[in-house]
């Protein structure tokens, strides 16, 4: 970890697998088995002492591991399973009927005994497991569906080979084995990739910090910084944590944790946040939070609360598993016991059930989703929308309201020159030349605002002499002897220069940021600049408003700047000031009316809201936690691909409704037949031809899922 390494930090850190598991859900009915022993702790808020937290922490370490290793385990299993499937399927009869080749020698039945008995207890264990734990609450579904399968497959072909008539089912029970294995690993691979949200917003706090002592200036660790320390930081540093400024002057860029897009001026007694840029002049600081205190390290709780609260949805392949299992294992036991009844041999009967068994075996079933899962992301993936979060994505086809982040999402993040106001007898051009003159050099984003605009109307450069930086109120220079200055309103005013001009006051109601150029004494001139929107954001919030669904804004920019904003994009409405809890809250406040609602960010201010929201979508250029929090992200930095997005969820829920409408339905015509209803007629399914059928509607899912398209 790059940040503070404290015990809390790697606490929150480890911790997140678990709650994310809630969120996307792979675990939450089938694989909850999985979890067993390992159930989450209550997260300290009773202020536990530091040996507990850092017992507490290693326990939730503990806890990740041991996820890591349940899924190399199933990698392992399903390696193991499918290099012994090979000859299994080599050394079946209806393989080698069906391909028109022999491979049969002495004892050859007996072989195919033991590898397939390698697969069932080695490769079908954790479903078996599974089962168990699934009984034990009374809540069978997709475990308990596949161990069934399996036992009876083997168990049935086991009496075969050592004498009861009849036929082998190991091929079938095999293959079904690997594939379950290969979606289960896949499954609990997605879910540890959450695990890196907390981690990426820890890695904003620096590694080092340059402490002030009676010695002289010493670099230590960020985590042995203790409240009360005074630390320096120069231009172009991170602070390290959480205080307040007791020497010095500057602006600081807090974009990345609080949203606000303006640098905010600092003096001595103005706190600042960990993480956070300082932009201009050196600054000393003295320490007054640290480790878990600290405002990035709230924001990381607020993350892991959202995701520990997060719906636990149910996928559609699990409830369709859980009335398939009902239907398997009543309408093979009737069949038996029918068959019985009616006074037909025990190996008939059996043969019967067997058949309905096999025929009722989920592989169309455990295919369903997934295949239309990986045939939609790849197809998202050309359009430029990757797929993290699967039930989320579902969900996507019912948003009702979406909310955009402003700064980086609807807006582009930079600063553009709107108005250039003359208020002297000096040319418009001339006002940009001055003060792009004076910026040049400056990183600061209005001073690129500024420059570039210079740039765009191919101005001359005047030669600047003396600059001087004057932090959190502007520049000063000489430029062709004449003392310029271009400073903020409020350096106007504590000089008594302001001049009251409406073209000034109408600039500054709606929220746009003004400097203003002082020449020899005089105020010249005003620039007014303000957050560029992207011009694809109008055509997304056109087309939402086309598909019925409404639009809103949320931003730490002031009242001004978002009205403005969403006055030019048509908005339903929009929520300024808000820091990150607050953005989170105000998704939950839309989600309590009754809205399914997706958010739309791209910030380290805008992971809980992602998160919180029913749908979190990222902007591929935002920061790293951003993406690492969403369940969509949009690659090509297209406000209008979250309207793609939505077509492409609505068009995959149709297609998994339709696989899993085939992957159940077909059983209501095949188990009457495999049960033996057509007997007196002369039809009668063999067990297999029941396989043949199961892999049939395998073969269809697989096909329909193909003609997926957005």
């Amino acid at each position: 970890m790059k940040g503070g390494n404290n015990e809390e930090e790697r606490h929150v850190k480890h911790e997140v697998t678990d709650h994310k598991n809630h969120k996307t859900g792979p675990h939450s009915g089938r694989n909850h088995e999985m979890h067993k022993g390992h159930k989450m702790e209550e997260h300290d808020k009773h202020g536990h002492t530091e040996h507990e937290h850092e017992s507490h922490g290693k326990h939730k370490h503990s806890h990740a591991e041991h996820h890591r290793m349940m899924m190399e385990d199933f990698k392992r299993r399903f390696i193991v399973s499918s290099i012994l499937t090979i000859p299994i399927l080599l050394l079946s009869p209806l393989i080698q009927n069906f391909f028109g080749f022999k491979l049969t020698f002495t004892g050859d039945h007996y072989v195919l005994f033991l590898l397939s008995a390698m697969v069932y207890f080695y490769g079908g264990w954790p479903f078996l497991r599974g089962m168990q734990d699934e009984l034990k609450k009374k809540m069978p579904g997709m475990m308990t569906l596949i161990a069934l399968a399996i036992t009876v497959a083997f168990s049935y072909s086991v009496a075969v080979t050592f004498g009861l008539p009849g036929k082998t089912f190991y091929w079938e029970l095999a293959t079904l084995i690997d594939i379950m294995l290969l979606g289960h690993y896949i499954e609990m691979r997605s879910v540890l990739g959450a695990s890196r949200a907390l981690e990426e917003l820890i890695k904003l706090m620096p590694t080092e910090a340059h402490l002030i002592t009676p010695e002289g200036i010493k670099d230590v660790p960020v985590s042995e910084l203790k409240k009360g320390d005074v630390v320096l930081v120069k231009p172009g540093e991170k602070i390290p944590s959480d205080g307040v400024v007791i020497e010095g002057e500057t602006s600081v860029n807090e974009a990345m944790l609080t949203g606000e897009s303006k640098p905010v001026y600092k003096k001595p007694g103005d706190s600042v946040i960990g993480g956070s840029i300082n932009l201009e002049g050196a600054i000393k600081v003295r320490i007054e939070k640290t480790g878990k205190d600290t405002y990035l390290m709230q924001v990381v709780e607020l993350v892991r609360q959202a995701q520990e609260t997060r719906s636990r949805t149910q996928d559609l392949a699990n409830r369709a598993a859980f009335y398939l299992t009902l239907i398997a294992i009543t309408a093979g036991s009737i069949t038996l016991g029918t068959w019985l009844y009616m006074g037909m041999p025990f190996v008939f009967a059996l043969e019967r059930m067997v058949t309905v068994m096999v025929i009722t075996c989920p592989h169309a079933l455990g295919l369903a989703v997934p295949l239309v899962v990986s045939v939609s992301t790849s197809l998202s993936a050309k359009k430029g929308i990757l797929i993290r979060n699967r039930e989320a994505f579902e969900r996507a086809k019912d948003v009702q309201v979406v909310v955009f982040d402003k700064t980086g999402t609807l807006t582009e993040g930079k600063f553009e020159v709107t108005d250039v106001i003359p208020l002297e007898d000096v040319e418009e051009y001339e006002i940009l030349k001055y003060a792009a003159a004076l910026e040049a050099h400056s990183s600061h984003p209005i001073a690129q605002g500024i420059v570039e605009k210079a740039k765009e109307l191919n101005l001359e450069s005047y030669e600047v002499k003396e600059s001087k930086v004057l932090p959190g109120k502007g520049v000063q220079g000489i430029i062709n002897g004449k003392e310029v200055f271009v400073v903020s309103p409020n350096f106007v005013k504590e000089n008594g220069l302001w001049k009251d001009d409406e073209r000034v006051d109408k600039v500054l109601e709606q929220g746009k940021t003004v400097v203003f150029l002082i020449i020899d004494g005089k105020l010249a001139g005003a620039i007014a600049l303000a957050d560029k929107i992207r011009p694809e954001s109008r055509e997304a919030i056109k087309k939402l408003h086309e598909m019925g669904i409404k639009a809103y804004m949320l931003t730490g920019d002031n009242a001004k700047v978002a009205k403005w904003v969403a006055e030019e994009l048509g908005l339903e409405g929009f929520f300024a000031e808000v820091l990150p809890h607050q953005k989170s809250e105000k998704v939950k406040e839309l989600q309590e009316n009754g809205f399914i609602v997706a958010m739309v960010g791209d910030g380290i201010n805008d992971a809980p809201a992602l998160i919180q929201a029913d749908v979190g979508i990222a902007i591929g250029a935002g920061t790293d936690v951003a993406i690492e929090s969403a369940d969509i992200i949009l690659v090509k930095n297209d406000p209008r691909d979250v309207i793609t997005a939505i077509h492409l969820a609505r068009a995959t829920y149709g297609k998994m409704v339709q696989n899993l409408a085939w992957a159940t339905g077909y059983n209501t015509f095949a188990i009457p037949l495999a049960a033996g209803t057509l007997y007196s007629y002369g039809i009668l399914l063999s067990p297999a031809v029941g396989a043949l059928l199961m892999s049939l509607s395998t073969v269809i899912v697989a096909i329909n899922a193909r003609f997926l398209k957005a």
